[in-house]
């Protein structure tokens, strides 16, 4: 009798054990295929939950039918997972960024909402979609940003400065510097590899707090494609109808448990492009390895190279501009770069309260050109001068981290040391021209080498360059009665030193700047997806290497040291309030900045009648405005965007000569060059329903008006689409992919044939001359690329 009683209790218990059983899987990001660290899977009554590990990978027992899988950033998905199967769970971003994580403002992961910052993330879809040829495609999607195509890949920025070439923005690749601080190149982003890049993070207002100086107006970080979680391989082709063609592949997967790998290039060519002397190639590939030595540490192997030859075009002047006659008055400038980047990092979760990593890098890198800025000619003259210069330097550098939470007031602390050495050498000589002037006999229609001058130096230096650097940084909830209000202290402690052999002058010697920079912030959650955030910062810049020592104007050769510069870092204060705010059930969402940032020392360039150019750096300068941006999905079909700065960039106390016979004495009160009042970029996206991987978008990019030089004699303010003065075109996307496996798209830029200049620029002298940087014309752009997703 006993064991009849005992029968219906093993087969209940055989049933249960039957339904318990134990999911695993990876959890990765649908477009990149890219593991989803910390991203959670629990059922549907929340009882039973685990994590992904470094790798996206988990495991859950459970007797569960239904599970959700859930990360910050990301639209949680709940599906029924079939007995014995392997899951492979490919999340979507989220329409709204407020739940974004952001790794830039901080150093670590954390949310958007808990950053006191201006910051602006390019997500891997908008990233996907775009098919941007350039960087300035993407970038220009930021409120605030203004990233000006200066023909193949060359470029200029602008964040909370006017636009141009200024040393006031750090470039980061994985939040390593691309370059050594003092080592400024506008057109650093040419040396980065974009088939590379899965998320793109934009930090407007100074970061010099933690990630030291040039970080004043702003930082661009891209991040790199991880080893995604399932194999993957994508090969593309894209060409225009100006002779740009380029061939992509990319691909990855897990080698092992523990081994993952992602590597991915393109070779670029155009030639006979639209404009004259635009002909180049470049070749990039980059690679990286991970490996998860245990649960808890991760080591991270990368390695970049870029090499890119390229002509290059001169500005023309208004004659040649408004003809449209896109021609170059050079046929002999030349840029060339090659760029590599290697580092190595590991990762170590002691507990759940405390992190370290360790970065070793190295750079090694080289620009030589034949500049066309660096030509410089006197009205009417049948003789010119240009100059052939070099920049290459080699980098060994080291970056330590370790981050602690507390289990008082939610607090967490942040620190870290840097050494970066970077032996550098940088020498230029004369070139003799000859000028054929037009029958105006005041402008030129071409120049010829005459003779190349290497005995004539312009400069030549070699410099051991020595960056060291402490930061920290503290977050923390100074009040238990209101969790919601979060402060942030930090600072940095910087010093930049060098020993330099100057060979124009036979010196030597060594030269030190050191700055403190620190940092104080507030940010106030409000609730249902609105919140507050203010902050203080300062930022500053040392003068880079070329400023230091090279001649000023007309400087004979061999002339003692007070011909060259000695001029001061340049420091920034900014204070700014801003928010954020999701409405209608996080269908819209907007975010805002009111900032103030107020410059002393900023180095100012002015240009001379004979095109070279002299460097001051003394005065106040004023940077205020307001940036804004918002977001709409109305339906499933429909998505807006909508980003947008105003602002006033002034020199506030600002002397151009101490000379009482000149002219002009000083610019006190005037806008600063190339400075628009006001900057927007919008776009409507409609993926419609009847025919799934069909997108169509139309984007239209607005920059106003502005001075051409310091004095304010001349604007730009050529009309373009809509009859606005400055820059107003229209671009139009569109694109079908079949399955995720094929993919075709068409990008049109500037789809009425607008002319507009991306740059125009004047001297202060009355005789001086316009001269254009000719935007381009309708490109219409096409492409394709193979996809493919296997199982692990």
């Amino acid at each position: 009798m006993k064991h009849i009683f005992l029968l219906p209790l093993a087969l209940l218990m055989s049933q249960a054990g039957l339904a318990q059983r134990t999911l695993s899987g990876h959890v990765f990001d649908a477009i990149t295929k890219e593991p989803l660290v910390g991203a959670t899977v629990r059922t549907l009554d929340s009882s039973t939950g685990t994590a992904t590990n470094s790798a996206g990978y988990f495991t859950l027992p459970t007797a569960a039918t239904q599970v959700v899988v859930s990360a910050l950033g990301y639209q949680p998905l709940t599906f029924t997972p079939a007995a014995g199967q392997a899951l492979r769970v490919g999340l979507k971003s989220a329409v709204e960024n407020l739940q974004t994580v952001v790794v830039t403002a901080s150093r670590e992961a954390q949310l958007r909402t808990e950053a006191p910052v201006a910051i602006r993330q390019l997500s891997p879809t908008v990233i996907q979609e775009t098919k941007a040829t350039l960087l300035t495609e993407l970038l220009n999607k930021v409120p605030g940003v203004v990233m000006l195509n200066y023909g193949n890949e060359q470029h200029g920025m602008g964040i909370r400065q006017p636009f141009g070439t200024n040393a006031y923005f750090l470039y980061l690749e994985d939040g390593i510097p691309l370059r050594p601080m003092g080592v400024f190149n506008h057109n650093a982003l040419l040396e980065s590899n974009p088939l590379a890049i899965s998320s793109i993070e934009v930090v407007k207002g100074p970061v010099s707090s933690l990630y030291g100086p040039e970080a004043v107006g702003g930082a661009i970080n891209l991040l790199t494609k991880r080893p995604t979680s399932v194999p993957t391989l994508s090969v593309g082709l894209q060409g225009d109808q100006y002779g740009y063609r380029r061939v992509q592949l990319g691909g990855g997967g897990m080698l092992t448990a523990k081994l993952g790998a992602y590597v991915s290039g393109y070779v670029a060519r155009q030639r006979n492009g639209w404009q004259a002397q635009s002909d180049y190639d470049k070749q990039s590939v980059s690679g990286r390895l991970e490996y998860a030595l245990t649960d808890r540490t991760r080591l991270t192997a990368a390695l970049s190279y870029n090499h890119y030859n390229s002509q290059t075009s001169s500005a023309v002047d208004s004659v040649a501009y408004y003809r449209r006659e896109y021609s170059s008055t050079s046929a002999f400038t030349y840029r060339k770069t090659t760029a590599l980047r290697a580092r190595l990092t590991a990762e170590h979760q002691w507990n759940s309260q405390h992190a370290t990593s360790l970065t070793t890098y190295f750079r090694d890198n080289s620009v030589g050109q034949n500049p066309s800025y660096g030509i410089r000619w006197n009205s009417g003259a049948t003789t010119a001068k240009g100059e052939v210069n070099v920049n290459a330097f080699t980098s060994y550098g080291v970056l330590a981290q370790h981050s602690v939470k507390f289990n008082w007031l939610g607090a967490r602390l942040l620190g870290g040391v840097s050494f970066d050495y970077s032996p550098t050498h940088y020498d230029a000589h004369q070139l003799d021209l000859t000028a054929q002037l037009r029958a105006d006999k005041k402008s030129v229609a071409q120049y010829l080498v005459a003779a190349d001058r290497p005995d004539l130096l312009v400069a030549n230096y070699d410099v051991d360059l020595r960056n060291s650097a402490l930061y920290a940084q503290l977050d923390l909830h100074p009040l238990p009665t209101v969790p919601a209000l979060q402060l942030t202290l930090g600072g940095r402690f910087d010093r930049l030193a060098f020993d330099y052999q100057n060979y124009l002058d036979q010196s030597t010697g060594a030269k030190h700047y050191q700055q403190a920079t620190p940092k104080a912030g507030l940010t106030y959650d409000l609730g249902h997806g609105r919140g507050l955030y203010a902050n203080y910062s300062q930022g500053f810049s040392p003068p880079g290497l070329t400023t230091i020592f090279r001649a000023r104007p007309n400087t004979p050769v061999g002339a003692p040291a007070e011909f060259y510069y000695n001029l001061e870092p340049a420091r920034f204060f900014n204070r700014e309030i801003g928010g954020w705010a999701a409405f209608l059930d996080h269908k819209v969402y907007v975010d805002g900045a009111f900032y103030q940032l107020d410059g002393r020392h900023e180095l100012l360039s002015i240009r001379q009648p004979d095109n070279s150019t002299d460097y001051q750096s003394a005065g106040k300068t004023l940077h205020r405005g307001v940036e804004y941006g918002l977001t709409y999905k109305p339906t499933k079909e429909l998505f807006f965007r909508f980003g947008g700065t105003n602002a006033v960039h002034r020199y506030e106390e600002f002397a151009l000569s101490a000379k009482a016979t000149d002219a002009v004495q000083n610019v006190n009160g005037k806008e600063m060059p190339q400075a628009p009042r006001w900057v927007a970029n919008t776009e409507l996206t409609y993926k419609p329903k009847w025919l799934p991987g069909l997108r169509i978008a139309g984007e239209y990019q607005r920059i106003s008006a502005w001075y051409q030089n310091q004095v304010n004699t001349v604007r730009y303010a050529d009309k373009g689409l809509f009859g606005a003065e400055g820059m107003s075109v229209l671009n139009v996307r569109t694109g079908y992919n079949w399955h995720d496996t094929w993919e075709l798209f068409v990008n049109v830029l500037n789809v009425t044939n607008e002319r507009y200049a991306t740059a125009a620029t004047r001297g202060n002298a009355g005789t001086d001359r316009s001269t254009y940087t000719p935007g381009a014309p309708r490109t219409v752009s096409v492409g394709g690329q193979f996809n493919f997703s296997g199982s692990h």
